[in-house]
């Protein structure tokens, strides 16, 4: 992995996690917990794993050192916002992963989500190589369906009980990104010039 590696639009930057964060991530996971908590996993055995900063941070570390991860903060406006993940990058035959993301609702609805995953798949699509990126959706979340929708991500199906969430097993929708079939230039420009479009 690239040292200090960062991707930025504008005043959207995607940055490597630094122990720093530390104060920042605790005070917008603290105000987000309501908001988050209907999506975010959790485990079938009642079990409540452990979720402090350093703990996140040191599994994040060991993953990325693996290969199987890279997970970025979120900036904008130069603060911190939340957090991207390319997560469980299987190489091989698959040349696969997941991007998973939550973000501060407090600067929800700016478009800064639909920027932060079309670098990420840029990113993963070109400088990791990778040849599928796919997203996983619950059909209740509508602010996460508006992301893959402005980024005209493609649905390729749904997976019945897919995830552990919010105390049960949950339906998710399943959007892909191949690498052979991305935009021309790119999901970011794409993202930005329809964006752009849209504001006249």
């Amino acid at each position: 992995m690239r040292k200090g590696l960062e991707l930025r639009s504008d005043e959207v930057v995607l940055r490597m996690l630094r122990r720093s964060d530390g104060p920042a991530w605790r005070e917008v996971r603290e105000t987000n917990r309501d908001w988050l908590r209907p999506w975010e996993g959790t485990s079938p055995d009642g079990h409540k794993p452990e979720t402090s900063f350093g703990t996140m941070l040191r599994t994040v570390n060991a993953e990325m050192a693996a290969g199987r991860t890279v997970s970025f903060a979120i900036e904008y406006q130069g603060r911190y916002a939340g957090t991207l993940t390319i997560g469980n990058i299987i190489r091989g035959s698959l040349q696969a992963a997941y991007i998973g993301y939550w973000i501060d609702h407090r600067v929800a609805g700016r478009g800064i989500m639909p920027t932060a995953v079309a670098m990420a798949l840029d990113f993963g699509l070109g400088e990791l190589g990778l040849h599928r990126i796919e997203i996983s959706i619950r059909p209740e979340n509508a602010p996460s369906l508006r992301v893959v929708e402005k980024l005209r991500l493609p649905l390729e199906g749904r997976r019945p009980r897919y995830l552990h969430i919010a105390g049960d097993w949950r339906d998710h929708n399943i959007y892909v990104a191949y690498q052979d079939t991305a935009p021309c230039g790119g999901f970011l420009a794409r993202w930005l010039r329809e964006r752009s479009l849209e504001s006249r």
